[in-house]
């Protein structure tokens, strides 16, 4: 196993140009040695992101991929000498985060069914093993040797047991139903599932040397095959949602930000600059009190702005803009945060009455309406999904 994996593995194959070029030259290096022809290929991506960012520019890459999936022959044309590869047998064993999944895995590619031949998986954390104690145990492959000798000693053909055919159609079933029930954005990459459960479960027929598959080897295939579903179907949940767009602050928020950022007053220095915008149009916006202060007689005259609500009065700025709201009347300088109201006390008020009160917002909330002795509507639920679909709880 050591001795195959040193020449079989190989990575960084970015275009579907290298990938039949990398079978094509281990069949032609193969070819004469005593057990001839050998397309046999195990491609492992550590970093599956950068190959996908630069597979984006090779459209031909996913149908190379396709093609080495489905056993069918590849062939590259665009070099002097006609490259071929006939039965290839290449497995791809990628590792990717989910957010990179669902940026750089493209939905037409995803469409025309490049990554449903592919199980996904998702991966918890792995426990760290510290202990110089404990060790991992050891793994004796000599079983599974003698069952790769038995499958390929000659061509074998492997057939469901009548006591699986049951199974089998059910699983048929899950697979078209669910095919039907979720969005197209997440259906298309499930939709080989009842072909990637028999695949499995042939692989688990032939380490048992067995020509048969049986109900019990279908069904543990049917148990991790539906657990990559279900991991599919969370991976790529929101593919179908549209993406919101993020609003340009308008240049009253981008003020009232500059204006708090500098402690409720700021010069005309501190916000102009920042704003994108003159003198005139921020002395023109709602809710901001502009005064012109002195630092001495000879001083330059400063622009100071400040927010309406403030409770402090200014020195332009008339006392009869500080006003005790009401319920009826919640016209108060709101916070940033909108969770609450600051009331504002008379400005001839003592210094100790000036500071601000916090009322909580669900005081000005309406009591919703409801007719006397009329008992509360129940919240209507609609029928969940599980009930009129047997097949979404297995997910």
């Amino acid at each position: 196993m050591g001795r195959f994996l040193a020449t079989h593995t190989t990575s960084g194959i970015t275009s579907g140009a290298s990938l039949v070029n990398h079978l094509w030259e281990q069949q032609e290096a193969t070819t004469e040695t005593e057990r001839g022809r050998d397309v046999r290929a195990l491609v492992v991506e550590e970093e599956w992101t950068e190959i996908l960012k630069r597979v984006k520019r090779d459209p031909s890459f996913t149908t190379k991929l396709r093609a080495a999936w489905d056993g069918t022959t590849l062939r590259n044309t665009t070099k002097e000498e006609a490259q071929e590869v006939r039965d290839p047998a290449m497995v791809l064993h990628s590792h990717i985060t989910p957010s990179d999944w669902e940026k750089y895995v493209g939905q037409s590619d995803a469409a025309g069914g490049s990554y449903n031949r592919i199980l996904p998986f998702l991966l918890g954390s792995v426990p760290m093993l510290d202990d110089d104690r404990v060790s991992l145990p050891k793994v004796d492959g000599s079983e599974l040797a003698d069952a790769y000798a038995w499958a390929t000693v000659r061509p074998r053909v492997l057939t469901l047991s009548e006591a699986a055919r049951p199974l089998w159609r059910i699983v048929r079933r899950y697979a078209r139903v669910l095919g039907e029930t979720l969005p197209e954005a997440q259906a298309v990459f499930i939709e080989r599932t009842a072909e990637q459960t028999l695949r499995v479960a042939g692989c688990l027929a032939a380490a048992e040397c067995s020509e048969t598959i049986t109900d019990e080897m279908l069904g543990a295939a049917f148990s991790l095959v539906r657990r990559s579903v279900q991991d599919a179907v969370r991976i790529s949940k929101g593919a179908d949602a549209p993406r919101a767009k993020r609003q340009p602050a308008s240049l009253t928020d981008k003020v009232r930000a500059r204006i708090e950022l500098n402690g409720g007053r700021a010069t005309s220095s501190q916000v102009l600059p920042y704003v994108g915008a003159s003198a005139e149009e921020v002395k023109a916006l709602p809710g901001i009190v502009v005064t012109v202060e002195r630092s001495g007689k000879t001083g330059r005259p400063a622009t100071v702005f400040t927010l309406r609500g403030d409770s402090s009065p200014h020195p332009q700025e008339p006392a009869s803009h500080s006003r005790t709201p009401t319920p009826a009347d919640p016209a108060t300088a709101r916070n940033r945060d909108s969770s609450h109201y600051t009331e504002a006390q008379p400005a001839s008020a003592e210094s100790e009455g000036n500071r601000a009160t916090v009322v909580h917002l669900d005081a000005y909330r309406p009591t919703p309406k409801q007719a006397p002795g009329q008992a509360p509507e129940p919240v209507k639920r609609s029928e969940p999904l599980s009930t009129s679909n047997p097949f979404m709880a297995l997910l």
